[in-house]
């Protein structure tokens, strides 16, 4: 089981990890420990492995902030539903082994410090008010977050395969 994280709409990369705390200006050993330090101060000190975030629309927009997502697998993050993804956001993510997942209304179906399942192989998270179905994801994606982000997948099969 995980724990739940819940957002709204437009949660943007600078709220996730304000730009006074990237990797350059505080450390590649510190930034992911201001994760949320405005929004939810709480977040990074009490965050789990493995625990999930569920937002609304847009989850990511803002700038294509690389380490807004670093910092979240740096924590542990165990994957993200939300309604919709801003597009870089997504493919970070998925490049670092974060499962991204699109479910229409699983915000609504969950609360702050709900236990969940992510079951992406069945394509639902379960709540404790019911299943939310999950858009399934594309066929890369779903490789990559298997061998556990992009660096892996390309050790592992030595370069990207055609366009399928």
């Amino acid at each position: 089981m995980a724990r739940a994280w819940v957002f709204g709409d437009d949660l943007d990369t600078d709220q996730m990890v304000p730009g006074r705390y990237a990797p350059f200006m505080v450390g590649q050993d510190k930034f992911h420990t201001y994760a949320f330090c405005d929004a939810r101060p709480e977040f990074a000190k009490t965050v789990r492995p493995g625990d999930l975030l569920v937002g609304g629309e847009n989850f990511g927009c803002g700038s294509s902030r690389e380490y807004a997502p670093a910092a979240l697998k740096k924590l542990g993050v165990g994957g993200i539903v939300a309604k919709s993804f801003a597009r870089i956001f997504f493919r970070n993510c998925v490049n670092l082994g974060i499962p991204v997942l699109e479910a229409a209304d699983a915000v609504s179906l969950v609360r702050d410090g709900d236990d969940l399942t992510l079951d992406i192989a069945a394509g639902v998270l379960r709540t404790p008010r019911g299943d939310a179905r999950l858009r399934p994801l594309a066929p890369f994606a779903q490789e990559i977050l298997a061998a556990g982000g992009v660096v892996a997948y390309l050790r592992e099969h030595g370069d990207f395969p055609a366009v399928r």
